[in-house]
């Protein structure tokens, strides 16, 4: 019998839906604060927009289906400003400074087998990303895009990396909560696949093996949305900039473009792009990356991609988001930032200049 679950609902353009996940954190620490629930209650937002997270005190934040990144970023920014009514919020990949294991998850059936199977692997710190949905429409589609756009994740990781403070010490990463994803069952870079009946048939035989009910347990950098007719681009830090993040979202939706419309480029082997991936996420802006086969800084890279996406960007409605990315490396990426902030005043005014920064709205005027 099929599994109507896997049928690809296909979308009718390249529309686009960001999910953010966001710490809640204390008013006076800007500690993790948890209770979940109550927040959800207090503020009162539609379940569609803001909902909950496995983790207790992390809330994600979600746009209804939009047609560019601005006006993604303008729904994620009023939401950001209606929970601040109830609670600082912080955007980061993970607290620069909770402690390890102080994790609480929030009950349900879903959540229940996520830490029967996991373990300890999902009590190490909350950690937090943006997921990026452009419609793709149809399966083949949606797999011809993931596998070109396995060649940029290295790119977005390094561009979207914001969490090297672990455990309130330098990690001595860009991207601390790359690793941790890392360590998940699932995760990573995902194999190219041969077309949608790959994917669908890769799911089976997991679901197979008895610990993996639905393709929603698979949590790969990227992976196609059937029920959203989507492909679904998880690589992102969770970011407190909201400058950065239509800056990323624009890139992201035509880079997806680009793969879903050229035909099938070779790309480096699994392992090389697993290596371009630790050091994108190891060494971030500062990092180097494959450019017609030769290894150049992230910054060239970056703008060899601004390029591409530069031709697709104008019928995206995203071409002022998109020239954002030029800003990104001008002032540096969240990592960057903190890094920079706490050589000014150590973590602590590290942590208040972040979650200043994500309860601003520098981003609402251009993505309005």
């Amino acid at each position: 019998m099929p599994n109507t679950r896997l049928t690809f609902k296909g979308s009718d353009r390249y529309s686009l839906g960001v999910e953010e996940e966001l710490i809640a954190v204390h008013p006076d620490t800007l500690l993790p604060r948890g209770g979940t629930e109550e927040l959800l209650d207090r503020a009162g937002i539609a379940p569609e927009l803001v909902t909950g997270e496995v983790t207790d005190g992390v809330l994600e934040l979600r746009t209804p289906v939009c047609d560019d990144a601005g006006e993604a970023i303008g729904v994620l920014g009023a939401l950001r400003a209606e929970l601040g009514e109830v609670t600082p919020l912080l955007g980061a990949g993970v607290h620069p400074l909770g402690a390890y294991g102080d994790v609480h998850l929030r009950g349900g059936e879903r959540y229940e087998l996520i830490d029967r199977s996991l373990r300890s692997l999902m009590r190490q710190t909350p950690h937090c990303g943006v997921h990026v949905h452009v419609g793709m429409p149809d399966g083949e589609t949606a797999i011809r895009a993931a596998n070109g756009m396995r060649g940029w994740i290295p790119l977005l990781q390094a561009l979207g990396a914001n969490s090297p403070y672990l455990y309130g010490r330098d990690s001595g990463l860009a991207s601390a909560r790359s690793v941790i994803c890392n360590s998940l069952p699932r995760s990573g870079m995902p194999r190219a696949l041969d077309g949608y009946a790959d994917y669908v048939a890769t799911v089976e035989e997991l679901r197979a093996l008895g610990e993996f009910p639905d393709d929603s347990y698979l949590w790969w950098d990227l992976r196609p949305h059937p029920r959203f007719g989507t492909l679904e681009i998880r690589v992102l830090d969770a970011q407190s900039s909201l400058e950065d993040l239509v800056a990323l979202v624009s890139l992201v939706h035509c880079l997806a473009v680009h793969e879903a419309s050229s035909p099938p480029r070779r790309l480096p082997g699994p392992e090389a792009l697993r290596e371009l991936s630790f050091r994108a996420t190891r060494d971030g802006l500062d990092g180097q990356l494959l450019l017609n086969g030769t290894l150049r800084p992230v910054r060239e890279v970056a703008l060899h991609a601004v390029a591409i996406a530069s031709a697709y960007a104008a019928d995206l409605g995203c071409w002022e988001e998109l020239m954002l990315v030029h800003r990104l490396l001008e002032r540096g990426n969240g990592a960057g930032r903190q890094r920079a902030n706490a050589a000014d005043g150590g973590v602590e005014l590290m942590l208040q200049r972040a979650v200043e920064e994500t309860m601003a709205q520098e981003a609402v005027a251009i993505a309005g």
